[in-house]
């Protein structure tokens, strides 16, 4: 492995042989903001922003600042940035011959000096019109850096604050072109359940880069590219690595023959790659190699940019495999010979077009074609770049002609949308004067329609719409005619679209008789998420808790598979803990939310015999109603539990980036304590307001259940948390919700707590919070999980007796799923 290292690191230093000594754009503007002197960064000057005579600052009220206590190994790059106190601008003027694509690069370095803290700064940045950031916190340094067309003769970037914050804040600022063929507007397939189609007009999109990815090599940095990008290497993205093998050539890439140049990606992108291991004999030779990129965002466009070259085969046409994103097929028996001129190692590029699933990751494999001979089997990936699709070329401006003409064209379409309304509403009066429906009754000892807690009921929604029967499980199936769900969601109009994920689209829609609902719309006729959607009916179907979402019904007609929610006002709690425009949670409903995720969470683990185990806990399945009341969703990936003699369930992994039991992925054996783990890592996440897994931070803050644990076992816990928390939580609070979070993570299933004890704990750190200066005292019990004396007796007991549906624990039966059987149950 050591010389592995050292031949990649030295290919690493020849390849900067063949990079061309600098690349010289037409336009180039680097930055130093809120700097009186010039400062080199990576060998390029930065210029002070009060002192580069082709950029204005337009700023009433900014100021500079210095760090007067930077760390050691901080760039002087980052030692100083411009407030900005109001809405404040910077224009460049874009020389005519260098309009077209364009890279643009903001540095954030958030440190303290004299009145400002820049990590409590939130503001928006506007870019030739268009929001690159909305709410932004830099709370961390960063490097956010986007793709777009320049057509006119200035370019401005605007920061306005936002909130209470009062102030914007920026280090430095590249701008600079890039060749006209870096993006092409037809060159890219959209790919999804429908198939693969032609990505039209991709340059009038702003492209924000998420990852860049050197696969199977080294850290590339700005030095070691021709447009000063950093590469990182793929391991951490890898969801099985002995499915992998580094590949390593000794000379540079046949560019002359290739799809690709230097500014495409450098020489050390397509001199290593990952190939398929196929002396891995655990192995059989039908596999794939799959990466895993978390991208934050849900069902969001993004390109999939794909970099390849044939550094592994003796020979022409000998490499035949396939690509896939997110499990669909992308590309068929790529031969990579047939995309150059017919010669070994030249690099090439694909790109596709692809949307995020549920759990917001973009997953890439390669595996074997049909046409690979059995002793030729492989499969290789050099690179991969993966960036978010940001907003539309035009939407932002436009001349008064072309607004007249939008205008009328709205009159037009408003008025033919009126008459379609108008035949339909006449066409369904007729169609039900013809056939009138009778009310059909359900009856059964004990069932009463589903309720919305705290509200009314759900009814049926009309005579004759939703039919019930009973199930061979004992429970009762929810049908709804597809025709009402129609109407609901106004015929699935896409501005009704409230997510997206790996099943499909889901709609906001109103029933018949005025109740909100979530629709999730799996793709039409693709029967892909079958076992996901049989799984949630018969999970959903069987229970009925507080603390979990309801589900209203489903359709499974006309080759669709639709399941109906009850609707969450708020939506996920990642919304409301960073990436968005809510306000901050504060520290009592925060701990609210985990209580009642961990309360939905310990009904699933003991409400039966066998109990539910979720396997995809993240707080993107924890829903928020309008009360912020916290309710676990999502349970597609959903296993019943070890029976009475065993102790887990041997079964493929599954789950999310980041929430992984690390456990259950070496051994694929689930259990309970695999959702503890995942719960662990929420109680991190809304503690620290960041995502679980961050890539573009530092490698040891990458991995947030890991950073978080560092911190921890050191007792310095207080130092990570949200900044909006600061001063909100009490310390003993802190070290209980601390110690609880820690159990949750063990490395071994065994020694961590059950939902009971993190329930119990989560209560107990709440009334630490709200107790007087003389604090509760503590026992303790068989896990080493401190419990309340009987003094301060939590809400409920929640290791020893069973919840009753409502979130209370009074209810004492063994009976598998005994409360639904009373409406109190319900």
């Amino acid at each position: 492995m050591d010389t592995q290292r050292l031949h990649l690191f030295s290919l690493t230093l020849l390849s900067l042989l063949y990079i061309s000594t600098s690349f010289l754009p037409t336009n180039n503007f680097l930055l130093n903001c809120g700097s009186r002197g010039n400062t080199s960064f990576y060998n390029r000057i930065f210029i002070a922003d009060s002192a580069k005579r082709s950029v204005s600052l337009s700023a009433e009220r900014s100021v500079s600042l210095t760090d007067r206590n930077p760390s050691p190994n901080s760039p002087i790059l980052y030692q100083t940035a411009r407030v900005f106190t109001t809405d404040s601008s910077y224009k460049f003027n874009i020389k005519k011959n260098g309009t077209g694509t364009h890279l643009v690069r903001l540095h954030f370095s958030p440190f303290q000096a004299q009145n400002f803290n820049l990590a409590s700064s939130r503001f928006n940045v506007v870019a030739d019109g268009f929001l690159l950031l909305s709410g932004f916190n830099a709370y961390n340094l960063l490097l956010k850096e986007y793709i777009l067309k320049i057509d006119g003769e200035v370019l401005e970037i605007k920061f306005s604050p936002v909130g209470d914050s009062g102030f914007a804040f920026v280090n430095a600022i590249e701008v600079f072109s890039v060749p006209k063929d870096y993006i092409i507007d037809d060159g890219a397939k959209l790919v999804s359940g429908d198939g693969i189609e032609e990505y039209k007009n991709l340059t009038s999109r702003v492209l924000e880069t998420i990852h860049r990815i050197n696969v199977g090599g080294l850290k590339l940095t700005p030095f070691n590219d021709t447009l000063w990008r950093t590469w990182i290497p793929d391991d951490g993205f890898l969801v099985f690595k002995p499915a992998a093998k580094r590949a390593v050539a000794t000379h540079v890439p046949n560019y002359q023959n290739g799809g690709a140049t230097r500014e495409i990606a450098p020489d050390s992108v397509y001199m290593t790659a990952q190939q398929m291991n196929r002396d891995n004999l655990t192995l059989n030779g039908w596999f794939n190699i799959t990466w895993d990129f978390p991208v934050g965002s849900l069902g969001a466009p993004h390109l999939v940019r794909l970099h390849f070259c044939d550094i592994v085969s003796p020979a022409l046409n000998l490499l035949y495999f396939n690509v896939y994103i997110n499990d669909y097929s992308a590309y068929r028996d790529l031969d990579l010979s047939m995309l150059t001129y017919h010669a070994l190692s030249s690099p090439v590029y694909l790109d596709f077009v692809a949307h995020s699933d549920d759990s917001g990751v973009v997953r890439v494999s390669v595996g074997p074609s049909d046409l690979s001979t059995p002793s030729k089997i492989n499969a290789i990936l050099n690179g991969v770049e993966i960036m978010r699709l940001v907003n539309l070329k035009g939407l932002h401006a436009g001349s008064k002609r072309k607004n007249v003409w939008i205008l009328v064209g709205f009159i037009f379409g408003g008025f033919l949308i009126f008459c379609l309304a108008a035949a339909s509403v006449l066409l369904a009066f007729k169609c039900k004067k013809k056939k009138p429906k009778p009310p059909r009754r359900v009856e059964s000892a004990g069932w009463t329609p589903l309720c919305v807690y705290g509200a009314s009921s759900y009814s049926r929604m009309s005579e004759g719409t939703v039919t019930t029967s009973q199930g061979p499980n004992g429970y009762h199936s929810l049908r709804i005619p597809f025709v009402d769900i129609q109407t609901a969601t106004n015929n699935f109009d896409k501005s009704l679209i409230i997510g997206m994920g790996g099943f499909g689209m889901v709609y906001k829609g109103v029933l018949k008789d005025n109740t909100k609902v979530a629709v999730k719309r799996g793709v039409r006729g693709s029967r892909q998420g079958l076992p996901e959607f049989q799984t949630e009916i018969s999970v959903l179907s069987k229970i009925r808790h507080l603390h979990l979402v309801s589900l209203v019904g489903y359709c499974e007609e006309q080759s669709e598979m639709i399941l109906v929610y009850e609707y969450m006002e708020k939506g996920p709690l990642k919304n409301h803990l960073y990436g968005s425009k809510y306000p901050p949670l504060s520290w009592k409903q925060r701990l609210e939310i985990c209580i009642g995720s961990a309360r939905g969470l310990h009904y699933l683990h003991t409400g039966s015999a066998q109990g539910i185990i979720h396997r995809d806990i993240k707080s993107t399945n924890i829903l928020l109603d309008e009360n912020y009341v916290a309710k676990v969703a999502d349970f597609g990936l959903s296993r019943s539990g070890p029976c009475l003699n065993e102790t887990h369930v041997s079964t493929g992994v599954k789950g999310s980036f980041g929430y992984l039991d690390p456990e259950y992925f070496r051994r694929q054996q689930l259990t309970d304590k695999s959702d503890v783990y995942s719960f662990g890592v929420v109680l991190f996440e809304v503690l620290c307001a960041r995502p679980a897994v961050d890539p573009l931070l530092a490698r040891e803050q990458v991995n947030l259940a890991e950073w978080a644990m560092q911190w921890q076992k050191k007792g310095m816990l207080r130092k990570i948390i949200d900044p909006h928390l600061v001063g909100q939580i009490k310390p003993s609070c802190l070290k209980k919700y601390g110690e609880t979070a820690e159990k949750c993570l063990a490395d071994y299933g065994v020694d961590r707590p059950t939902m009971g004890d993190v329930l119990w704990n989560l209560e107990y750190a709440l009334q630490l919070q709200e107790s007087g200066p003389e604090e509760p005292r503590e026992g303790s019990n068989m896990n080493g999980m401190d419990c309340p004396t009987s003094s301060v007796t939590p809400f409920s007991n929640a290791r020893t007796e069973r919840d009753d549906g409502t979130g209370c624990s009074d209810l004492t039966t063994s009976d598998v799923f005994s409360q639904l059987m009373t409406n109190e149950g319900r």
